[in-house]
């Protein structure tokens, strides 16, 4: 399969915040080459000997993605561009060009998975499926999980701070029902029902994320009657915020953007029972105070505010 590469030329402060906007409109597989040194971290999840010799950081990035060849892309490159002069209005894009040329026929899919690895959050071990399970972790609490073509291996700061909290709250609770928005490769929900959740329900946009998470659920010998997962927006879709229930949850988990988060904010304390817990990430830190406000103008009361690295949690109940 052939595929055209699309390029933005922009600065090394814009990369996350074009990348987040490219996931949003459902493009991943994002390569960044700028020439800042990669962190500690970076090197051991990648496992580098011999770091190359970069010039010095000249404040230039070149955010890249990849479309399928053949294929009418006009109106989702027109919303991509519409996204980058939107961005402008919180960061410095820079140019924010786009440049195209054409790539080898690659196995995108599979090409990556050399750089994911086994890793904990707190005592929750989580382990791609394609890698053996080590003889001293076989008592461990673990997680299996395959994102495929979907969003999700918990290796993102944002998922992390979710699962944590699903950690802190479910057990806590005797058999919660959770509602997942946004569910990705199913990884929350997984969570939630291993902690002990008798139930979830999830949505999302793409519809590739039913099969991985369906298929996950199965590496991790859930039953698939446990979840049910719709396609759809929650923000705006009456007949899914009828199917998937009014006041039913104990808990929502929200691992999107703030600028979803946000319209999305009225809509939930209707699926959550009194008392109901929202936990949610995806967010910027300097949009911080913005989804606060709008958690709080839906009549929710925030209870923690957690960060790691420039991300943050809200957390927040239904009084």
């Amino acid at each position: 399969m052939k595929w055209n590469k699309y390029t933005i030329k922009t600065t090394t402060i814009a990369e996350d915040f074009l990348s987040a906007m490219l996931d949003e409109l459902g493009i991943w597989g994002v390569e960044i080459e700028d020439n800042i040194p990669l962190t500690k971290a970076d090197q051991a999840d990648m496992f580098i000997d011999f770091l190359p010799e970069l010039p010095p950081d000249d404040g230039i990035s070149y955010v890249s993605f990849y479309l399928e060849d053949g294929e009418d892309h006009t109106e989702l490159l027109k919303q991509v561009a519409e996204g980058i002069e939107e961005q402008r209005q919180f960061v410095d894009v820079g140019e924010g060009t786009i440049t195209t040329s054409d790539t080898e026929d690659i196995d995108w899919i599979n090409n990556w998975k050399q750089y994911f690895h086994s890793f904990y959050i707190d005592d929750i071990l989580i382990k791609p499926t394609w890698e053996e399970l080590k003889e001293e972790d076989k008592d461990k609490f673990l997680i299996e999980i395959d994102p495929g073509i979907s969003f999700g291996t918990g290796k993102h700061e944002t998922t992390q701070l979710c699962i944590r909290q699903l950690l802190k709250y479910i057990r806590g609770m005797e058999a919660p029902k959770v509602l997942d928005v946004g569910c990705g490769s199913g990884i929350l929900s997984i969570v939630a029902l291993k902690l002990g959740a008798s139930a979830v329900v999830g949505t999302d946009l793409d519809e590739n994320c039913m099969t991985s998470t369906y298929e996950n659920m199965e590496v991790n010998h859930l039953p698939k009657e446990l979840g049910k997962f719709y396609i759809g927006n929650l923000i705006d879709d009456v007949k899914l915020q009828e199917t998937v229930g009014t006041e039913a949850y104990d808990i929502v988990v929200a691992n999107i953007l703030a600028d979803v988060i946000i319209p999305m904010a009225p809509v939930i304390p209707a699926r959550l029972k009194k008392g109901g817990i929202f936990i949610t990430s995806g967010i910027i830190d300097f949009k911080e105070n913005e989804v606060k406000d709008a958690i709080e103008a839906a009549g929710m009361k925030v209870v923690e505010i957690n960060h790691q690295g420039e991300w943050v949690n809200i957390t927040a109940i239904k009084e």
